[in-house]
């Protein structure tokens, strides 16, 4: 099995990520929606966390050379980059979604200097924003930052047209098309249900699920 196949389907058997398309979940942007991804449950099953973990090594080597630091982004992937940094033996660091308000009011959380070439883990990819203004954080700090490594991505073309005008480089353990593949092929969904989590995909803000759900 590919490790993208394999790391969606650590996906699904874990429950980081869950498929409803006849009863939608209500995402925090108020966003209606067929799936949650919560890729923190992957940290409380040691061999899917292990894959997972080993996954992220792969990709930093394959792709990155002389990382000097690992970032993870807050929270989700604190844990996870944490995993890699160690794996790797480097250094970790984490940045906040705002910087605290009491004492030394850091962003970010760690030992760094500016000019280092970090790598930053995130645990999942939707629109991009919260991923780029972590981004923001380090290169304010002076940091050279190589890309980023992400467990899963919807895939959303508004996020790739982020990353694509920041000239970052991106990239995945696995995605949202993957995921649905191992998802029928494993008869979590039925055929039918394919049509509605695809049409969701294409344009998630205005997708009421009311029709596809009947």
């Amino acid at each position: 099995m590919k490790t993208t196949n394999k790391i969606a389907d650590l996906l699904l058997q874990s429950k980081a990520i869950k498929l409803q398309p006849a009863s939608p979940f209500t995402w925090a942007s108020g966003w209606k929606s067929p799936i949650y991804c919560d890729n923190r449950k992957t940290l409380s099953h040691p061999q899917v966390r292990d894959e997972i973990r080993n996954a992220y090594v792969q990709c930093v080597t394959e792709n990155f050379e002389n990382v000097e630091v690992i970032a993870g982004v807050a929270t989700g992937a604190i844990a996870q980059g944490a995993l890699v940094a160690q794996a790797l033996n480097l250094p970790f660091i984490y940045i906040r979604s705002s910087a605290k308000d009491h004492g030394m009011k850091n962003l970010i959380e760690g030992d760094y200097h500016p000019g280092q070439r970090i790598v930053v883990i995130e645990d999942l990819i939707s629109t991009g924003g919260s991923s780029l203004k972590a981004v923001d954080a380090l290169k304010d700090a002076g940091c050279n930052v190589l890309g980023m490594v992400a467990a899963f991505t919807y895939g959303f073309p508004e996020a790739e047209e982020k990353f694509s005008a920041y000239g970052l480089p991106v990239h995945t353990l696995t995605n949202y098309e993957i995921m649905l593949g191992q998802a029928l092929s494993s008869n979590y969904i039925e055929g039918k249900d394919m049509k509605i989590l695809r049409d969701w995909r294409l344009n998630p803000s205005a997708w009421t699920g009311q029709q596809e759900g009947k």
